[in-house]
């Protein structure tokens, strides 16, 4: 499904080289939930901007599907199915709701199919398919949106990065739902314990780098500093 092989994303800070990430190498298989996590600054959004393509990496290389993909823009990376939801979702002023899905899904939905995507990320249909992405929906609005939009467009491979921010009031139950509704490779970044609950692996990161990959079981008896507290369940 994806690999990524010695990927690296180097900036200039003050003049100074900082690595992000270092010589990053796994693998994802398909039907599987990966959960990436680990304390802030660690790399874990940035990682998944290179594989979407947000970023560019300064060395190494992303395959999917048998495809370089290193040098592709997002567009592209888009048309061969693969999914990105924000931390802080995107607005698209003037369109609407029904229009937004209708374009993720490249097909006009019928108002059941429209329903059907936005009940299962807590939205009426009848409230919400003709409303104007403007600022008048609060950032939990649009963060359910844009899950509807990854349903809608039903990639091979969907990346998540913090998909519980802004949405507190829904449960975490419904957010697991719609992950294991979804077909191909599901790519979570999280820090809530109850996210990493239902990855088939996770994947700690650590300054730029890979600590340990495993189950859950493996994981958390790594996450014992202060940073990490929600993912022991003390905060979350």
């Amino acid at each position: 499904m994806l690999e990524l092989k010695n990927l690296s994303y180097i900036i200039d800070e003050d003049k100074n080289q900082k690595d992000i990430l270092k010589n990053v190498n796994v693998n994802f298989e398909d039907n599987k939930t990966y959960v990436i996590t680990g304390p802030n600054g660690s790399g874990k959004s940035t990682l998944v901007k290179l594989i979407m393509g947000i970023l560019m990496q300064t060395e190494g290389q992303i395959i999917f599907n048998g495809q370089d993909i290193s040098n592709l823009p997002i567009n592209q990376r888009a048309n061969l199915g693969i999914s990105y939801a924000f931390q802080q979702p995107i607005t698209f002023k003037g369109l609407k709701v029904r229009d937004l899905l209708d374009l993720a899904s490249s097909a006009k939905n019928s108002v059941d199919k429209l329903c059907d995507y936005l009940s299962m990320v807590g939205l009426c249909a009848k409230d919400y398919i003709n409303r104007t992405l403007d600022d008048k929906l609060s950032g939990g609005e649009l963060k359910r949106i844009e899950l509807a939009m990854v349903l809608a467009k039903a990639g091979k491979l969907n990346i998540f990065d913090e998909p519980e921010a802004g949405i507190d009031l829904w449960s975490f139950e419904n957010l697991a739902k719609i992950f294991n509704s979804l077909k191909g490779c599901n790519i979570i970044v999280s820090h809530q314990k109850k996210i990493l609950e239902i990855a088939d692996e996770i994947i700690l990161i650590k300054d730029g780098s890979i600590e340990k990959q495993g189950t859950i079981k493996e994981i958390l008896p790594l996450l014992n500093n202060d940073t990490c507290h929600k993912l022991r369940g003390k905060n979350g």
